[in-house]
């Protein structure tokens, strides 16, 4: 494909370097990482546990600083951005699904993917609107009115998961989405996710430790020793 008509890489992390201190000793987790993530793209990003694949989400994320590189989302760099402006590119053009589904528990499941879209000014009618839509597409349009306390542990996350594209944002970062769940509710939580990334274009990076997942997703980046290698198919 000629380099102009190549997409412009949702997601774009260039030489990023962190390091944590524990007393005197020096703790390089990442290392020069680099990675470019393109729309509709589910990617794993796999490696053995304190590799810092929670620290390379925040720093993807605009939650946490780095010591050094760069991270370009839809083709803006972000890592000299204000406080503000981070938060802002965050409410706009980025999801966010965590181990634990952090659903505000008062409110119904169809409640919890509106209110992110009326913070941003969406009408009460179109935000209803769009929730229930998403909330159907992943086979929960039986349980729009349940509080999470009703819901079962997938039907938490998958609402969790509809939240987090309920302003239809560019980037989706997940951090071990169905880590918690038993092996046939992740099958099906991780069979909505994909689903909806391949139907909605975002470009999504997802930490796992389960290589069976990570394995059935587009691509594989494995983060050890500070660096991001892509995994080939067959390799593990």
């Amino acid at each position: 494909m000629d380099a102009s008509n190549r997409p412009i890489p949702i997601l774009r992390l260039a030489g990023l370097r962190r390091t944590f201190y524990q007393g005197h000793r020096e703790i390089r987790v990442l290392d020069g990482a680099s990675a470019e993530i393109y729309p509709g793209q589910a990617v794993a990003l796999v490696g053995p546990s304190g590799a810092g694949k929670s620290t390379l989400l925040h720093i993807a994320g605009l939650l946490e600083g780095a010591d050094g590189g760069s991270v370009g989302i839809d083709g803006r760099e972000c890592i000299g951005l204000s406080e503000g402006e981070r938060t802002r590119v965050r409410r706009s053009d980025m999801g966010f699904v965590y181990q634990f589904h952090q659903l505000l528990p008062e409110f119904s499941a169809m409640e919890n993917v509106m209110i992110p879209q009326m913070i941003l000014g969406r009408r009460k009618r179109d935000a209803q609107k769009r929730a229930k839509s998403l909330l159907a597409g992943v086979g929960l349009e039986e349980r729009l009115n349940h509080r999470p306390a009703e819901l079962s542990g997938g039907e938490q996350q998958r609402t969790a998961i509809c939240r987090a594209l309920a302003n239809e944002p560019r980037l989706l970062l997940a951090d071990e989405p169905t880590g918690n769940l038993d092996p046939r509710t992740s099958e099906r939580v991780f069979a909505a996710l994909v689903e909806l990334i391949h139907r909605t274009g975002v470009a999504a990076l997802i930490a796992t430790h389960n290589h069976e997942l990570a394995a059935r997703m587009d691509r594989t980046l494995r983060l050890a020793d500070g660096h991001l290698v892509e995994v080939q198919p067959g390799q593990g």
